[in-house]
């Protein structure tokens, strides 16, 4: 077995949709990022590289490149799923958390669950998606942070 986390954290702007686990949130700001700064996806993405001594998210797809301009963060979840499987690994179970003050994001929760659980081709019982907020002490409200645990298994 083998575990890795990821964090990944920016900052909500005007003009921008948010996108959370894949879903587009339904808000008055979005996210800023090189990509579509899908916060869960990215912290999914170093938990599995870092499980697997692979590097991080921006070494494998660098904000320097145009390529990743807006592009949609389930593709490089994707991406990233062709390196676990050419590993020996495979997903065991996946814990993560948003963290926004706003907006309520609950019922976003299962649609971001199964379009993880699909990318990932693994059962949803294996993703867990949890949403909080920092009851105003932290940075929420200024951005969203996301924090994820993965556990992988030998196939």
């Amino acid at each position: 077995m083998r575990i890795g986390i990821g964090y990944d954290v920016h900052r909500l702007v005007e003009n921008r949709k948010l996108i959370l686990g894949g879903v587009e949130i339904l808000f008055e700001k979005g996210l800023e990022g090189h990509s579509d700064a899908d916060v869960l996806i990215h912290s999914i993405i170093d938990a599995i590289l870092g499980a697997l001594a692979e590097g991080d998210i921006g070494q494998l797809f660098p904000d320097t490149d145009e390529t990743y301009k807006d592009i949609n963060s389930r593709i490089l979840l994707k991406e990233v799923k062709k390196i676990l499987d050419n590993s020996g690994y495979k997903i065991g179970n996946l814990d993560t958390t948003i963290c926004a003050q706003e907006p309520k994001l609950q019922k976003y929760l299962p649609q971001m669950r199964k379009k993880i659980a699909s990318d990932l081709n693994t059962d949803i019982s294996n993703i867990s998606i949890k949403a909080t907020t920092e009851e105003n002490l932290g940075i929420s409200g200024k951005g969203i942070s996301a924090t994820a645990v993965v556990l992988l298994r030998s196939l």
